[in-house]
């Protein structure tokens, strides 16, 4: 969508709503019963599956929101492959939420690829696979995550920053492309200025690593403020792009018996015959699936 404050202003509404007409369990800023008895290592990770973390680390900065934390699936991409999934490129194809797209396709996490447009099916900007062109529009925005990889010379996973990177060049490496907002460079700034504006945040980065982390903050804050908090986190972020705001965004993760679904201000423990929290459906996710020769 292009206006972010007014699809927070109404999906908060929906929430609202539904938080008093549906019969779930809704916990605001404090992690899941899961999160809390499950191991979780020295650095605050706790393992899911080989090559799949979850890390749950405690804002540094007061939220309006009690006890706000941010949520990261930290994921090894020569375990996990990346998907993009488009509702446009399916036939009646239609947006879903982060947790039916991961139903649907048999995916182990899912995350909002981009904002999109008013059609609920186009990216604001380019997105396309080697089989479909959700948008083949290059806009100002100077990131671009690239996976599905052409050459076997290059990162499994990469975010073109068009700043420090020829995108002519590397374009061509990769089958799969996704441009949106930048918000830490590959010099490891925050390019976001201060702003009043405050609200829930998706994100997609990659660490020295090479990892991918899937980041979602329930807690409304500024895009700058929250990339300030994101880089004093140990999360050894190289680049970051930003994915969606407002209830829109949303991270779902199902992995053997844990069950995750994060979206907006609101937080869902799934517990066995609970339903599921309404988060609203958005035309296009990146999902993760393990690949079938990683050694587990």
């Amino acid at each position: 969508m292009t206006s972010v404050n007014r699809k927070y202003l109404t999906g908060l509404l929906i929430f609202c709503l539904l938080a008093v007409l549906l019969p779930v369990t809704i916990f605001a800023g404090s992690p899941s019963r899961d999160v809390q008895t499950a191991a979780v290592d020295a650095s605050g990770w706790q393992k899911l599956a080989p090559g799949l973390e979850l890390g749950i680390f405690r804002s540094p900065q007061t939220s309006e929101i009690e006890d706000p934390v941010i949520r990261v699936l930290r994921i090894d991409p020569q375990r996990y492959k990346l998907k993009l999934l488009n509702a446009s490129a399916l036939k009646n194809g239609h947006a879903l939420s982060a947790r039916d797209w991961s139903r649907r396709f048999g995916l182990t996490a899912a995350i909002n690829a981009s904002m999109y447009q008013t059609d609920y099916k186009a990216s604001v900007s380019l997105m396309r696979t080697r089989g479909h062109i959700n948008n083949p529009r290059l806009s100002k925005d100077m990131t671009v995550l690239a996976f599905d990889r052409l050459d076997s010379e290059v990162p499994l996973v990469k975010i073109i920053d068009r700043q420090c990177d020829d995108f002519e060049i590397w374009q061509r490496k990769y089958g799969t492309l996704i441009q949106s907002i930048r918000m830490i460079s590959c010099n490891g700034k925050n390019v976001w200025h201060p702003q009043p504006g405050k609200w829930s945040t998706a994100a997609i980065a990659t660490d020295q690593r090479n990892r991918v982390l899937f980041i979602h903050c329930g807690s409304p804050y500024s895009t700058h403020d929250l990339i300030n908090i994101l880089k004093a986190l140990p999360l050894e972020i190289s680049r970051a792009m930003y994915t969606e705001g407002g209830p829109q965004a949303q991270l779902y993760i199902k992995s053997g018996p844990h069950e995750y679904e994060f979206a907006g201000a609101f937080q869902l423990e799934h517990r066995q015959n609970s339903k599921a929290l309404f988060c609203p459906p958005v035309p296009n996710v990146v999902g993760i699936a393990p690949l079938p020769d990683a050694h587990q």
